[in-house]
């Protein structure tokens, strides 16, 4: 689920995958597999884009429909 979550977002955005691979310093077609599933996304990148999308990891993970992050 959290793949189309992950995607979703960036929809949302109206962000291209390789202005995502930007933020995080990767190559595009890294950020591409991420989001296909052929490659696991380090705690680190999955942190730094709920920042960027002001959404908590539960939210991406799925773990709450809630987009708001709890303060």
């Amino acid at each position: 689920m959290y793949l189309k979550r992950l995607r979703d977002l960036r929809e949302d955005m109206d962000l291209k995958q390789s202005e995502i691979a930007k933020i995080l310093n990767i190559q595009q077609t890294v950020y591409s597999r991420y989001e296909r599933g052929f490659q696991n996304i380090p705690l680190e990148h999955l942190i730094k884009l709920a920042n960027m999308y002001n959404v908590s990891l539960d939210y991406i993970f799925g773990r709450t429909n809630n987009k708001k992050i709890n303060q």
